[in-house]
């Protein structure tokens, strides 16, 4: 500590923090798994734990932007058909990200990042009068951009999908 000349002021006072081993302080982010599973070593339950966590967010996008929920069904049937949707979809999105690391491709992360990515591309129909009077619709797929070639290219999938339609009204 720096002080005045009369000595009873503090001009600055400088400190450093000392981290005691095995202390709170020097273990931020611990987790406490509980689990009846007592023959899984501590890399499986974390697995398990881990894949928890991901279906949970998965699930979470999955009921608010494809508004799964809430379920308004009055029969059990169809609110079964409901979640079998929900989990074959998961299923779709797990296939999805196996395949991108498969491929060693760079666009990797949560499902949330791989829709915004895709989000962008969409279907257009441009409308055209014909001299003879009738219609032309021409429907097709805007130009995919860089990192969504990169998706396509990892699953093997038309970057155009859908192709071109026309029709004649």
């Amino acid at each position: 500590m720096q002080t005045d000349e009369s000595g009873e002021k503090a001009l600055s006072i400088t400190w450093q923090k000392q981290i005691v081993p095995g202390s709170y302080v020097d273990l931020p982010g611990v987790y406490c798994l509980r689990s009846n599973q007592t023959q899984w070593t501590e890399v499986e339950l974390w697995r398990t734990y881990m894949m928890l966590t991901d279906l949970e967010a998965v699930f979470r996008c999955f009921k608010s932007d494809l508004g799964l929920r809430p379920i308004f069904h009055s029969k059990e049937e169809r609110a079964d058909s409901h979640l079998f949707i929900t989990v074959l979809a998961y299923q779709f999105v797990q296939l999805i990200r196996r395949r991108l690391k498969e491929s060693g491709s760079e666009v990797n992360g949560s499902w949330r990042t791989l829709q915004g990515i895709m989000s962008t591309q969409c279907r257009v129909t441009a409308s055209f009068r014909r001299a003879d009077g009738k219609a032309l619709h021409v429907r097709k797929a805007t130009r995919a951009e860089p990192e969504q070639m990169a998706i396509y290219r990892a699953l093997k999938v038309n970057p155009a999908p859908g192709g071109i339609s026309k029709t004649i009204v």
